[in-house]
């Protein structure tokens, strides 16, 4: 029995999504499914699969989900004969006004680091502005995505991931031409500038945290501002080895993998539009 067949009441529709692994499918499939009235979603990563309780056919929740360009199958669809728990409240007026401040944290900070990071020196801190930039793009399109659905936000997250893939590769560059020219890294720029941007993602996880038990685009934002406060802390490490070293080699390691962290996210980006 599906969906499409039997229209009528509630139903629990479960589909197959080859290429959800991450946070970041979450919130695409959480933007294209936020119209569904009452739809409660429960996600299983590792096993790439989705359950949706919804009222009408699975055929509909399926429409949704193709577009995302996931691979999403529905395997099978049942009638539910007593209702579930009411899925949970979200405000999305409220939401926006998060995701708003979020960016224009993360844009500004992206900014100073960047202009921070070329006057010090140091690829840590250029590479952490790129990281900045990441974020800034996850929640731009987040908004987009409330604003104008999932079609639009494809096409903003597409623009996204090659800017984001285009600078980080900058970025490997640039490590690789202080390596071979040689750098002198301001650790005392770099350590206080750490130090903002870790203040800066506090304060973006403190605004997430009300919101972050709501809609998994919000979750995965949640995530993202903690994974972000491990690159500051590491920023801040390679500053004072390289104050107690006098050498440049920890800003240069830092440099690189935050770098290719957000090369691989880029491609991840792409990889979904």
């Amino acid at each position: 029995m599906t969906g499409s067949l039997h229209p009528g009441g509630r139903w629990r529709s479960t589909f197959r999504v080859p290429a959800m692994d991450c946070p970041s499918e979450e919130n695409l499939i959480r933007a294209a499914l936020r119209g569904l009235r009452g739809a409660r979603l429960t996600f299983d990563l590792p096993g790439r699969t989705l359950v949706v309780e919804h009222a009408g056919p699975a055929d509909a929740v399926l429409q949704r989900l193709q577009p995302l360009k996931l691979g999403a199958q529905l395997i099978d669809s049942v009638a539910l004969t007593e209702p579930g728990p009411a899925a949970a409240e979200t405000d999305p007026a409220a939401e926006a006004r998060v995701l708003r401040a979020l960016l224009a944290i993360n844009a500004l900070m992206f900014v100073v680091e960047l202009g921070a990071g070329w006057w010090a020196q140091s690829t840590g801190l250029m590479a952490d502005a790129l990281d900045m930039l990441a974020d800034a793009a996850v929640y731009g399109t987040a908004l987009l995505a409330v604003a104008r659905g999932a079609a639009s936000q494809a096409a903003a997250a597409r623009v996204a991931g090659w800017t984001q893939a285009l600078l980080a590769l900058l970025a490997l560059v640039e490590v690789a031409r202080r390596a071979w020219f040689g750098s002198e890294p301001v650790s005392l720029l770099m350590m206080g500038v750490g130090a903002l941007a870790l203040v800066a993602n506090v304060a973006c996880l403190l605004l997430i945290a009300r919101h972050r038990d709501g809609g998994v685009h919000m979750q995965a934002s949640y995530i993202f501002s903690a994974n972000d406060v491990l690159a500051n802390l590491g920023v801040i490490v390679a500053g004072a080895l390289v104050l107690a070293t006098g050498a440049a080699w920890p800003d240069l390691l830092i440099g690189t993998v935050i770098a290719v962290v957000v090369l691989r996210g880029a491609r991840r980006i792409l990889a979904l539009t």
